[in-house]
């Protein structure tokens, strides 16, 4: 092992990954590690349902609001941000807990990424006109026809990542998802106790229901309208779940209702690409009840786990 014990908490939108990390910081003296790709952005709070200070409390919270909307992060720089990160919480003699849900990332932070060629400029220009001419969503189906896997871990919009897939198709003969899922087999980088806490489907689409309200009842069209104002519509996090379908209530006029059931549907989607992300790492252990991470049990077991 190249670095000291870390817990990771990860799991689908909106199943109390965060209330659960916090509680275990309190608990064992830990600082929160953020691993949410909209988190990190300045001024992308409500959507994403970033805690305050407030509700915080005294636990440390790193790696949200490091980044403007306008600037790129991708899994390597958060890794690189989430090691300086645990090191200096090692330091300070705490424990980090990584908690989030964008998989990928954690791989990344974990066991590091997999080596695939450099991009080709005119193979992606070839690709991006491809999308431009056919729709991002035509490109999808192709990518689902040759690399199941990591089509159904990305968003039928998600451009960027559609493309760097049938890239790597392209120049290795090789899915994506077959690549990822042998280097996950790999040396990891960090002793890590690594949680995935869920919900049953019922449950989930209850707790969907209620947060989108609670949402929507809290600015997040004002919050959307002023980002908008400030950084235009094409900035990169305003095509995350639940803000894509905010600022088309905005933009194009989508009833305030029908956007509810837009953002409600797009959750559950993104919900089940992250539980098929999950389900193939190695290691993980599954709760259905984030109480049982946090109760004397749970604590008793991460304490063995980790050394604690």
């Amino acid at each position: 092992m190249t670095s000291p014990p870390v817990l990771v908490i990860a799991g689908p939108t909106a199943t109390g990954k965060t209330a659960a990390a916090i509680a275990l910081a309190e608990h064992f003296g830990g600082e929160l590690v953020g691993a949410d790709s909209v988190q990190v952005y300045r001024g992308f709070d409500i959507g994403s349902a970033k805690l305050t200070a407030a509700e915080l409390g005294t636990v440390r919270h790193h790696l949200i609001d490091v980044i403007d909307p306008d600037e790129e992060i991708d899994a390597a720089a958060y890794a690189a941000l989430a090691d300086r990160a645990i090191e200096g919480i090692r330091e300070r003699g705490r424990l980090p807990i990584v908690v989030g849900g964008t998989g990928l990332w954690i791989r990344a932070l974990l066991r590091g990424l997999v080596e695939v060629p450099p991009v080709d400029p005119d193979l992606r220009k070839r690709l991006e006109a491809n999308a431009h001419a056919e729709g991002t969503e035509a490109l999808h189906t192709r990518l689902a026809a040759i690399d199941p896997l990591t089509a159904e871990a990305v968003h039928p919009n998600d451009l960027v990542r559609i493309v760097r897939a049938l890239e790597v198709y392209e120049q290795t003969g090789v899915p994506l998802g077959e690549l990822r899922e042998e280097h996950a087999l790999g040396e990891p980088r960090y002793q890590a106790m690594f949680v995935v806490l869920d919900l049953d489907r019922e449950r989930h689409t209850a707790v969907v229901t209620a947060r989108v309200q609670a949402m929507l009842d809290a600015g997040w069209v004002d919050e959307v309208r002023a980002l908008r104002q400030r950084w235009g519509d094409e900035v990169r996090p305003l095509g995350s779940v639940g803000y894509r379908e905010v600022l088309a209530h905005i933009r194009d006029g989508v009833p305030l209702e029908k956007t509810q059931r837009l953002i409600r549907k797009s959750t559950r989607t993104y919900a089940r690409r992250q539980r098929t992300w999950f389900k193939g790492e190695p290691g993980v252990s599954w709760l259905s009840e984030s109480a049982h991470l946090v109760e004397q049990g749970g604590r008793e077991r991460i304490a063995r786990k980790l050394g604690l």
